[in-house]
């Protein structure tokens, strides 16, 4: 694996490369970095080159004052440019060159992506995510989240916070991994957390861009995911003219761990077709 550095507006962004073949972007979500995609980096090396950011102020990534989700998009497609020449060449007839899978931010900001760049893409996949705006309860919840942060730290509120993404049963066999991730959450600033949530608060509805994309859109839900419940995320499923949804049903918000197995095999169903 290849660890790369891109500078944008004075800030160092770090990603990784590995494998060969098609193009393939993992892109993780609130509260993570890199990391979390090992699962998938270990199985789909071997079929895909595959790139793997840190969104600013997560990981090795260092933070972009004023950046919102639509900011991340631009930070990844400068790192495709640099990475895929020839992209930036690329007509909006043009069959699309990259496979973007994103989950939770991350998938809202894969969605950012797809309506500015939708050339540069062959298909794209949320993982645990939704093209719905926040409702009203929604942004009230995000609110109070930053209000815990400001007042106890981010660490404290990532630590009350982290184990709720996983399902009772997993967190039971798996205590260490998913303590694992709280301890890994010291390296966030309240403020990057602060401006993740006001950029999700933010972010408009997308769900045009399901109607309008081209190519296919992959949905991997969790059946028992809280932060985005499973009946929200079937009423998008229907938008994009080829879906591909897969439901883990002993999922909470992290299948890409709890469900390791599964959900390989469905992204690599997935990429391979496209």
């Amino acid at each position: 694996m290849q660890t790369k550095k891109i500078n944008w507006n004075g800030a160092s962004i770090q990603y990784n490369v590995t494998g060969e073949g098609k193009t393939v972007v993992l892109l993780h979500g609130f509260g993570e970095d890199s990391t979390v995609w090992q699962p998938q980096i270990d199985f789909l090396q071997n079929h895909f080159r595959i790139i793997v950011p840190d969104i600013p102020g997560s990981g090795h990534s260092e933070y972009v004052p004023d950046a919102n989700i639509e900011t991340y998009a631009e930070i990844l497609k400068e790192i495709i440019d640099i990475e895929l020449q020839k992209v930036s060449s690329i007509g909006g007839d043009s069959e699309g060159v990259v496979s973007l899978i994103g989950h939770s931010m991350g998938g809202y900001v894969t969605l950012a992506f797809a309506e500015k760049y939708p050339q540069y893409l062959n298909c794209f996949g949320l993982f645990h995510s939704s093209a719905f705006a926040d409702t009203e309860e929604k942004k009230e919840t995000r609110k109070k989240a930053i209000g815990f942060i400001q007042s106890k730290g981010g660490y404290a509120f990532l630590k009350t916070s982290i184990p709720g993404l996983f399902t009772k049963e997993y967190y039971a066999k798996n205590p260490d991994k998913v303590e694992a991730l709280v301890e890994d959450a010291k390296k966030f600033t309240d403020e990057a957390l602060i401006q993740y949530y006001e950029a999700m608060i933010a972010r408009p509805d997308r769900t045009t861009i399901l109607k309008a994309f081209p190519h296919p859109v992959l949905f991997l839900i969790g059946e028992h995911d809280s932060a985005v419940p499973l009946e929200i995320s079937l009423q998008q499923c229907h938008l994009p003219i080829q879906s591909y949804v897969h439901i883990l049903s002993n999922s909470a918000h992290m299948g890409m761990w709890e469900e390791a197995e599964k959900a390989n095999k469905f992204l690599l169903q997935f990429l391979l077709q496209v």
